[in-house]
């Protein structure tokens, strides 16, 4: 795997706080802390998608005068109909 060495500042006050999550996130090693990092922060993006994408539909079916609890009737009325 090719690497590159970025930099970026870091102010005094996190100086101690990176460096404990280093210690033991990334048994010491910034690198693999930062790797731990990526697939958190990622999760968390994906998390939040979803909730806004969950939002959105929400609010589109209250402007159609759905609600969340006549969901589950409606998927079971057009998955019979699209299979029977």
């Amino acid at each position: 795997m090719a690497s590159q060495t970025v930099g970026f500042a870091v102010s005094d006050e996190d100086r101690e706080r990176l460096d404990r999550l280093v210690e033991h996130f990334g048994g010491g090693n910034r690198s693999a802390y930062l790797r731990a990092t990526l697939k958190v922060m990622e999760s968390l993006r994906r998390a939040e998608r979803l909730r806004e994408l969950q939002a959105a539909n929400h609010r589109r079916l209250a402007e159609q005068g759905v609600s969340a609890e006549d969901l589950p009737d409606l998927i079971s009325k057009a998955y019979k109909g699209a299979h029977g």
